[in-house]
């Protein structure tokens, strides 16, 4: 494995349990009750007992949303923590707050589902992969869902089995035309609420959007990167905030030949998400429910057509010289997240998005992050080694 984090994942059988699993939710804003309405979609699976914010708002509309007259609500995080009856803990709180809150948590015993990114900064996530060492009877999945995604997961067999040859290239957008703002009651509520502008709780638009395809093209190819050189300023919206709204950033992988073009915006929402792999015999499109697989000219004058790339025996190429990549959309990929947790916890194993594969992502996210607002070249450092 490439990047030289090492973690031990001896894994220990458990006895399948067919109960729900009880588990709690720590931040009940935008995510945390979207994962809320995911997990009332799989009651077989999860019951919610426990709610936890510090706005009272959130937390009385959060409360209603478990559709259990029983659920406990909580503004410290610790005083849940001494409930007995949780087993799983979810947090999806502002990003300065995932160490403190995912620290606490581990040591407590839970299983935890923690937000992307795993950490606000580099130190912190590689004291949660020694914190997590040895933990082989404790699950902690960080969410980044796309590694659960059928479609996303056949793209990496795709890429893996050479479809598309030796890849070069990656380009990856995640835009929007909006100030991404919340509504704020009060004015003394607009740090807590609108986090995400603020350099002492965020990672801005690098670690809440474009971490995804970073973390993804880690997987793919079982690495990181090595050089990262970024540019961005506050171009749209001049109104405070800290953060950028309009970022680009080229990631270096040297041992692969491969360059990553990752950016985002506020004030444009034409491409939306947009996620290109390009190699020398082909290419994939993706969104993020579903894709679409284009040959190269001068493989399909050769062969015509190529079987393997959708499982179907013969692909038929639409207009544009493509081919659906899987015959529907898929669904939520936090939906497939959650259900793989599920397993997970029941089995005691390693899932694919864990401590580890987030720590990756975690410092390649800072080190994007530094170039941007240092305005300097930043590289991996060897010293990120356990």
């Amino acid at each position: 494995m490439a990047g030289g984090l090492v973690l031990s994942n001896s894994l220990i059988a458990a006895k399948p349990d067919t109960q729900p699993l009880k588990i709690a939710v720590i931040g009940c804003g935008d995510r945390g009750t979207g994962i809320m309405h995911i997990l009332n979609g799989l009651p077989d699976m999860f019951r919610i007992i426990a709610v936890c914010d510090v706005l009272d708002f959130r937390l009385t509309s959060a409360q209603k949303l478990t559709k259990n007259s029983t659920t406990k609500a909580y503004t410290d995080y610790r005083k849940l923590l001494d409930d007995g009856e949780v087993e799983a803990v979810i947090v999806a709180v502002p990003l300065n707050m995932h160490y403190p809150i995912a620290t606490d948590v581990i040591k407590s015993g839970r299983h935890l589902y923690l937000e992307k990114t795993m950490t606000y900064n580099i130190e912190q996530a590689l004291e949660l992969v020694k914190l997590m060492h040895g933990r082989s009877n404790q699950v902690l999945q960080v969410g980044h869902q796309y590694r659960y995604s059928p479609l996303y997961y056949r793209v990496k067999e795709m890429v893996n089995n050479g479809f598309l040859g030796k890849v070069t290239q990656v380009d990856c957008r995640w835009d929007r035309n909006g100030d991404w703002r919340r509504q704020v009651p009060q004015p003394g509520l607009e740090r807590a609420i609108n986090w995400r502008m603020y350099k002492q709780y965020s990672g801005g638009l690098m670690a809440e959007l474009l971490s995804h395809q970073i973390d993804f093209i880690n997987w793919v190819f079982d690495t990181h990167p090595q050089e990262f050189f970024a540019t961005g300023g506050i171009d749209v919206f001049k109104d405070g905030r800290e953060t950028y709204d309009n970022i680009q950033v080229m990631m270096r992988y040297p041992e692969l030949g491969l360059i990553g073009n990752f950016g985002a915006m506020c004030g444009n929402a034409h491409d939306g998400y947009l996620f290109k792999i390009k190699g020398t015999l082909g290419s994939v499109s993706l969104l993020t429910d579903q894709g679409m697989f284009f040959p190269e000219k001068k493989l399909l004058n050769e062969k015509g057509t190529i079987d393997g790339v959708t499982g179907a025996t013969r692909i038929v190429w639409n207009k544009e010289g493509g081919t659906p990549i899987l015959s529907e959309p898929t669904k939520d990929g936090t939906w497939y997240a959650f259900k793989d947790f599920y397993k997970k916890v029941q089995a005691k194993e390693l899932p694919d998005s864990n401590v580890l594969t987030g720590a990756r992502t975690a410092i390649s996210v800072h080190l994007a992050n530094q170039s941007l607002y240092e305005k300097k070249i930043s590289t991996w450092d060897k010293n990120y080694m356990l």
